[in-house]
C-alpha cells in the first residue's frame, strides 16, 4: 500500500470527508504555487523540527504564506530547547517520509506517537478546507480542519497551538 493509500484509507475508516488533487512532482511552495490549482482553501506548508537534544520531534503547520522565525516564533512559544530542522535521517525514522513530503499525516507512521503536531492558531478558525500532502508530493488533500484534528485524535499524538 503506498503512502497516499494508507492516508485515504485512515480518512475513509474515520469517516471524514476529502477532496484529493493529483499534481507534478513538487518540493517547495513556490513550485506548488507556480502550478496554479490550489484553490480550493488554505494551502499549508509544513517544517519537520527537533529540539536541541534531539528527543522531541515537531510537525509544525501554517499558512503557505507564513514565514517563522524558527525561535522566536515557535520555539519561545512551546517553551522547549532550541530548536533546528530535523535531518531526512530522522524525518525517514519518525515520520517514514522523505524531505518535500512533510505532513501531518505522516503520524500515520509514527505508531509510538512520539512526534507533536503544532498549528498556527489561525488554521482552527478558518471555515474553508486546508490542504496537505497525503504523505507523498505528488497530490494534496483537502479537508476541514477539525476533521485534520479527528484524525489526529485518533492516533494519539499531541497537538499545540501558537501564534505565527
Amino acid at each position: 500500500m503506498t503512502q497516499q493509500e494508507k492516508v485515504y484509507k485512515a480518512l475513509d475508516e474515520l469517516g471524514i470527508e476529502y477532496k484529493v488533487i493529483h499534481h507534478q512532482e513538487v518540493h517547495t511552495i513556490e513550485e506548488m504555487d507556480a502550478l496554479g490549482i490550489f484553490t480550493d482553501g488554505e494551502l499549508c506548508k509544513n517544517l519537520f523540527l527537533r529540539n536541541a537534544n534531539g528527543k522531541t520531534h515537531y510537525v509544525v503547520s501554517m499558512m503557505k504564506d507564513k514565514h517563522p522565525d524558527i525561535q522566536n516564533d515557535i520555539r519561545s512559544q512551546l517553551g522547549c530547547s532550541r530548536l533546528s530542522f530535523g535531518s531526512d535521517e530522522r524525518l525517514m525514522k519518525h515520520l517514514g517520509l522523505m524531505p518535500g513530503a512533510v505532513s501531518p499525516f505522516g503520524i500515520l507512521n509514527d505508531d509510538d506517537a512520539d512526534v507533536n503536531l503544532v498549528f498556527d492558531s489561525e488554521l482552527k478558525n478558518l471555515d474553508i478546507p486546508v490542504g496537505f500532502h497525503p504523505n507523498d508530493n505528488t497530490a494534496f488533500v483537502w479537508l476541514k480542519f477539525s476533521d485534520l484534528l479527528k484524525f489526529i485524535k485518533s492516533r494519539g499524538n499531541d497537538v499545540y497551538y501558537i501564534n505565527i
